[in-house]
Order: C-alpha cells, then structure tokens, then sequence
C-alpha cells in the first residue's frame, strides 16, 4: 500500500506549514519539514510545538541556511530525506514540496496514480543536449567553481567566474557521471531514496563536485537517479504543476484558477498565492475527500501561453520590438527607492534629479499620468508597462544614455521588486519609513477604496490596526531580500544617518547627500 513521505522545505508562514502539515497527515501520509535556519527561531518553535504530539512528523536533525541557487538547497534536501527514511520505515514514496504547494488531487486519486507504475517521477534531461536551460550561463554551471551567490553578491559572482576563465581553471565533471538537469519538484520511490543517500555519502567527490555548482538543486538528484536508476524506470517529468512567465518568474495561482487547477494532469500545484484564502481553504478540504472524479483537459499551460501571446487587449500575432530583450543589462544600476507615502518619494527623487543629475521616475507602475518619454506603446497603459517591465526600464536607459536609474515603486509591489532583483543588472533598493498617523491612514483607507466619508468611526478603528500590519508586513517582506544594497531613509532619523544611507544607495559624495537629507519639507505631510 503507497503511503507518501513529503520533504516540505520551508521558510516563512509558520502558520500556514501547520495547517499543510495537519492535511497532509490526515489523510494517512508523513511529513518530513526542513525550516530554513535563515528564518526566526521563534517561528520554528511554533512549528515544533504545534506538531510536536504527531508521530507523522518528523523534523531535519539540522536546519541549513538556505540561498537560491546554492548547495544549500540541495543540502536541506538531504537532512529532511534522512529524517524522513528513518521516522517513516512505512513510507513508499517520498515527495518534494514547498510552503507554496497544494494538492490538486484527493490523498485517493494521488495513491492510485502512484500505485499504477513502479517508477520514478522526476525530471531528467540531458543537460549539454535539450534546451531546458533558457537564458544565462549553462556549462558554466558545472566546469567552473561558485562560491557566491549571484543575487547577493553578483559582482563577486561574476568577477570569479571572468578570472576562472581567464586563467583556465575549468575543471572535469566526474567521469561516471552523465549530466542531467530538470525541475528539483520531484516524487522518488523508497529504494531511489535509498541508493541516492547511500551513493551520496559513499561518493564524497560527487558531493563536492555538486556543492561548488551553480544551482545543483536542477542537476544533483536529476543525475543521481538517472546513474542509479534504470532508464525504463524513470518517467521524466514532475508531479507539480508549474509554470513561469517570459521573465522567467514562477507564475502565482489564485482564487480564479480552482478549476484549471483541478483539471491538470498533475497531483500538486506551485505555486499558490497566500492571498488566495479561498483557493487554498477548497484546495485543504478537497486532499481529504474521497471517490472524487476529475476530468483532465491539461490545458493551462496553452491557455497561458495563448493568452500572454496576444495580450488581454486585441489580438496580435507577431513580437513587438519591445519583446525582443527582457534583461536590463548587466553593466547598468537600478535605484529602486520604494515608500508607502508616494509624496514623500516623489519629493525625494525630484530632489535627485535636480543636484545629481541622474534620470529618476516617479511610480510608473501604479500611476498611468507618470511622465515618460514616447517608447513605442509600451508606456501607454499600466498594464502594458506591468506586463513588459524589464523591457520597459531597459528601453528609459537607452532613452536617457545612462548606466543609473532611479524607479519609485510602493512597497506592496513585492513580485515587481523581486523580479528586478533577480536580472543581471544591479538593484540597489532605499527603503524610506515614514511615521503613519491615524489621520493619513483614514486617508489612505479612503483613496484605496477601504472606506468612504459615510463609513462608521466602529468600523475604521478595526480597519486601522490592519493596515499598519500590512504596511509592516510589505517592510518585513523586502527585509526578506536579504539584499546587500538595502538602505534605509527614516522620518526619525539623524540627518546625518539619512545622508549616510542617501550616498551609499545612490553612489555620491557625502556633502550632496546632505543636501538631499536636508530638505526641510521632505516628511510633510
């Protein structure tokens, strides 16, 4: 009888973990959690104490600071597939997922389609042959040695690989190894397990090897299992639906996305946005349901892509020569500069482009009467400019000639901030915390559409703790970054501390960055 082991790799949403964790076991089946040590401690505790009582939990002995693309990933992996062979001896399976998954199937139809074929199912493909590597370095990955991580250090990162290849240091791959690379979403049978943990500690030169390659969680277990594995025995493709947009961003599902969901061929979907309350509430109860049918049609990812090639407005039927290029270029420096109070930014970046000269754009991604230069057609509405954003800020450094840019964008843009930061070019990113009123959060309820003149001063004052949460909340997220080139710009800060963060975030000298900080009406409100 399939029973499945989860490998839940997790950071965040203590309280969400909990209630996967609980849905999961309900339904009969293990959980195996690695929370990322980068995360809090007190958070983790939660965690531990909520499940503490269940014996289909199990905890990795050792909690990795994980990075994207780095070891780590492949390492947490490991601890959490140890604990899981040795607190579920009972375990078929053993399934990779993250906080963001949910099933898309019933724990029944999910046992059934396992019980149907003895394989595994992970993606395997040849990694010198197939075309799975899209945009970036892809030998690379392997010959040459990575220390640094490329959205953290991404100077340092590329300033290592430049001098390996210029004094030839490339290395050999191991020699009994054919390479292979796929998604690291996977479901591997227990003897899989098994031969991978055991090959992994008796082969200490593979773990090496794999440790100092670029993102090793596409390329670690897609090679082990194919070296271990018959071929007639591995079905090359992931359980877990995913997509990802032309910008190379993972695709987010929401509320409105149920019945596509439930009608992929797929058993887990990622990734679910944690706003779509209702989306994951259906999604929970459906895991325990039983004698479930599902019609599969399978057609999500044509309907995306159908849909993102001619746009939500007309129809078209060719590239626009704004599509051509998505990255921002790697020599250029983007000036994110992000602020609740719009006014406050607004008066910031006037002031920057008046004594430093560097070209500055207020919130073009949330305001459509933003000034900007005649691009093509890309600029004329904000879903265009939402839609096509690098190419967007790459097409104002070619108008303005510049390597530096400064952008306003509101904190609540998360997934816009996050996909800067993962292009090749520079981010830099000044975060100004302003002091919130009762009176200007009134304000703000009432622009965003929260409340009107009519509604009762009961209800605002319930409203009003909420909003400053998610105010916190966006400041919390951005700390997440974990971004090298954070600043920060406080009301209530020293002028000399503000022109200290000013010259840092924007690469000028001290004395013009006292000048910006002392302008006496920046924080009026």
């Amino acid at each position: 009888m399939t029973q499945i082991a989860f490998i839940l790799l997790c950071h965040k949403d203590p309280e969400g973990v909990i209630a996967q964790t609980l849905r999961l076991t309900a339904a009969g089946d293990c959980v195996a959690i690695h929370f990322d040590a980068r995360s809090s401690m007190a958070d983790f505790a939660r965690i531990r104490e909520a499940l503490a009582a269940n014996p289909q939990v199990a905890f990795a002995r050792r909690r990795i600071r994980c990075g994207w693309g780095e070891w780590s990933l492949v390492a947490a992996t490991l601890e959490g597939l140890k604990a899981a062979v040795a607190a579920f001896p009972g375990a078929t399976h053993f399934y990779m997922l993250s906080g963001d998954c949910m099933p898309i199937k019933t724990a029944e139809y999910i046992r059934g389609r396992l019980d149907r074929e003895n394989v595994d199912h992970i993606e395997s493909f040849d990694f010198y042959g197939s075309d799975w590597i899209k945009t970036g370095i892809k030998e690379e990955r392997l010959i040459y040695r990575h220390w640094f991580n490329e959205r953290k250090r991404k100077g340092l990162f590329y300033r290592s690989l430049e001098l390996q290849r210029r004094f030839g240091l490339a290395r050999k791959v191991p020699e009994d190894l054919a390479m292979r690379i796929g998604s690291q979403w996977w479901c591997l049978r227990r003897r899989t397990v098994e031969a991978v943990l055991d090959f992994a500690a008796r082969r200490r030169d593979v773990t090496r090897f794999f440790a100092t390659t670029w993102i090793p969680d596409e390329t670690f277990f897609q090679t082990l299992v194919a070296h271990l594995v018959p071929e007639r025995e591995i079905r090359s493709r992931t359980l877990t639906f995913l997509m990802f947009t032309d910008y190379g961003m993972p695709v987010t599902f929401y509320d409105d996305h149920h019945d596509l969901l439930l009608s992929q061929e797929y058993l887990f979907a990622r990734k679910i946005s944690p706003d779509a309350k209702a989306l994951k509430d259906s999604l929970g109860a459906l895991y325990a349901e039983t004698g479930r049918r599902f019609t599969i049609s399978d057609e999500g990812r044509r309907q995306f892509a159908y849909l993102t090639a001619r746009g939500r407005e007309g129809r078209r039927f060719a590239q626009r020569f704004w599509e051509a290029e998505t990255s921002l270029g790697r020599d250029r420096t983007l000036m994110v500069v992000t602020c609740k109070k719009w006014h406050v930014a607004k008066r910031l970046v006037e002031r920057v482009r008046g004594l430093t000269g560097t070209p500055a754009v207020d919130y073009l991604f949330d305001e459509r009467e933003t000034a900007l230069p005649d691009l093509g057609g890309i600029q004329t509405t904000l879903e265009k400019r939402m839609r096509h954003r690098r190419a967007l800020v790459r097409m104002l450094f070619e108008h303005w000639g510049t390597d530096r840019l400064v952008l306003c964008v509101d904190p609540g843009s998360f997934e816009l901030i996050q996909d800067f930061r993962q292009d090749r070019a520079r981010m830099r990113l000044l975060e100004i915390d302003c002091a919130f009123t009762d009176d200007y959060l009134v304000g703000h309820a009432r622009r965003v559409g929260l409340a009107g003149p009519e509604t009762p001063v009961a209800a605002m004052e319930k409203l009003l703790p909420t909003i400053r949460h998610d105010v916190k909340f966006e400041s919390d997220r951005l700390r997440e970054l974990d971004l090298a080139g954070h600043f920060h710009l406080r009301q209530g800060g020293s002028r000399e501390e503000n022109a200290e963060a000013l010259a840092g975030f924007l690469d000028i000298a001290l004395d013009t960055a006292r000048e910006i900080a002392a302008t006496d009406y920046l924080f009026v409100d």
